[in-house]
This record gives C-alpha cells, structure tokens and sequence, in this order.
C-alpha cells in the first residue's frame, strides 16, 4: 500500500488546480474536473465533492507510487510531497527524463535540485509553447515545500 502524500502537498495540489465539479478544458486543452483529474473525463461531465476527492487521493496515490519507484535516495515527507504534486501536475515521464531527478539520485545538494523546478513553467497552448504564471507559480510552490519553506 503506498504511503500517503503529506497534508502540505494535498493542499498544494487543491490550491493550484481549483475544485471544478464541471469538466472543463484546462490550458493544454485536455478535459478536467475536480482538482485536476484528467484520466476518462468527458466535456460534460459533472461530479460530486465526494467523487473529486476520491479522484484526488487515488491521482496522488499514482503520482506518489512513480516518485517512489523513480527516486533513488531517501526523502523527506515534504519532499516526497513536492515531488508527487510535480508528477500530478506534468506525469512521470516528465519526472523520469528530467534533470532534477538525475541531480536528486546522484546525491546533488537540495538548493541544486529545487532550483530544478523553475524550469518546468512552459505550457504548450494552441501548438504555442509559453510561460504559465500559473505554473511559475506552482512550481515556486513546490519548491518551497521541497527546500521544507514553510
């Protein structure tokens, strides 16, 4: 059974996807509904709170299940968090290639690896790759709970 994912990253998460009961095409234009769940969703689609948080855990469970099979050196609880709302948020595979993680695995200093976050801010958007305020956000976020900011 996978470990859960810190209460500081379920609220990270909550805060940056919004709780939307309607399905609704997010930025990169895939249909979405409750906080960011992507996986079967139909524009139309409508869902309860219940069923949103439902989708919420088991999403994060996932995305916690690749950060723990990727990484290979122990991890704080807020960084694990961290790492899971990355992962949420952009996939495993984005994880799995990216710098970051090779930089975490060789035992790289955390100020090096959490300045790793700031480069993943770019949405593609109508075949346009741009900055995302939300991303450069979200990604500050993350890596301040990562670096244990409080």
């Amino acid at each position: 059974m996978t470990k859960p994912v810190s209460p500081a990253a379920i609220d990270l998460v909550k805060h940056f996807e919004g709780l939307f009961l309607n399905a609704y095409l997010c930025p990169a234009g895939v249909p979405t509904v409750g906080y960011g769940h992507t996986k079967g969703v139909k524009m139309g689609q409508r869902i309860s709170r219940q069923q949103a948080e439902e989708f919420l855990a088991a999403d994060l469970a996932e995305a916690a299940d690749a950060v723990d099979r990727l990484v290979s050196v122990p991890l704080t609880d807020a960084q694990r968090g961290a790492l899971a709302s990355f992962v949420f948020n952009l996939g495993p595979a984005s994880l799995a290639g990216s710098t970051l993680l090779r930089l975490l695995n060789a035992g790289a200093s955390m100020e090096s690896v959490g300045e790793q976050f700031g480069r993943w801010v770019n949405a593609t958007v109508g075949g346009v790759k741009k900055q995302l305020p939300g991303l450069v956000a979200r990604r500050s976020a993350e890596k301040a709970l990562f670096l244990g900011a409080k």
